[in-house]
């Protein structure tokens, strides 16, 4: 008989010390009623849900199963925040696109189809409807960021794998661009995920699998620039 994920065991361990019923867990948490009984694993919508819901795991625990299994007094954690106005940024020249706000409510955040239109990054703006954009609760393990994507293909491996959710933060001003790192570029023909470098008035795109060849992308064909500063993923 298949035995449950160790991530599902852990939540499940947690849920006991804390003295948690299944019932105030999943009416509270969102996460989808009866999964952690079933022998299979957590796909990483859950896996966020919970780590919204369980402010005080410690992430590190409960997805490797080193150190303990609450955060530390060490470790700061976050307190709510009041709502913010939206402000908008001029991050673009071109005037057909949308340009970005920042995220009106503090405790969700949008993930974005990876095959929105050229211009969707401007999040649930232009052509990505707020219907098409599910609104999941923030991961706190994860560096600030402003939405998540989910990669799909091979071109990044092995350092972000198919089915990877990646979070980002958007670049507002081109000073700080990180050369050399994985952004998400927005642009004419689409979402692309690539490590980028400067070169000659474009930006080169390189994958981390030595198997996809360079390419470059024009900077006027680029709308909106991320920063991948973390991903989840699923086991």
């Amino acid at each position: 008989m298949q035995e449950k994920s160790q991530i599902k065991q852990k939540i499940l361990l947690y849920l006991t010390k804390k003295g948690i019923t299944p019932y105030e867990f999943y009416k509270i948490s969102g996460v989808t009623r009866g999964i952690l009984t079933q022998n299979n694993g957590i796909n990483e919508d859950n896996l966020a849900r919970f780590l919204a819901y369980a402010s005080d795991v410690n992430p590190e625990w409960l997805l490797t199963g080193e150190g303990e299994m609450l955060k530390t007094n060490r470790i700061s954690r976050h307190n709510p925040v009041e709502q913010v106005p939206v402000v908008e940024y001029k991050d673009s020249e071109i005037p057909q696109v949308k340009q970005i706000s920042e995220p009106q409510n503090n405790h969700m955040r949008p993930r974005i189809p990876l095959n929105a239109a050229a211009g969707g990054l401007s999040v649930a703006l232009s052509s990505v409807s707020e219907s098409e954009c599910e609104q999941m609760p923030v991961i706190p393990s994860l560096p600030k960021y402003d939405f998540t994507i989910v990669a799909r293909g091979e071109s990044m491996e092995p350092v972000i794998e198919s089915g990877d959710e990646l979070a980002c933060r958007f670049i507002r001003e081109s000073a700080f661009i990180q050369w050399g790192r994985i952004h998400v570029l927005d642009t004419a023909q689409g979402i692309v995920v690539k490590r980028i470098f400067e070169s000659d008035g474009h930006i080169l795109c390189r994958s981390d699998n030595k198997g996809y060849p360079d390419f470059p992308i024009s900077k006027e064909e680029i709308y909106h620039m991320a920063l991948v500063v973390g991903l989840l993923r699923h086991f």
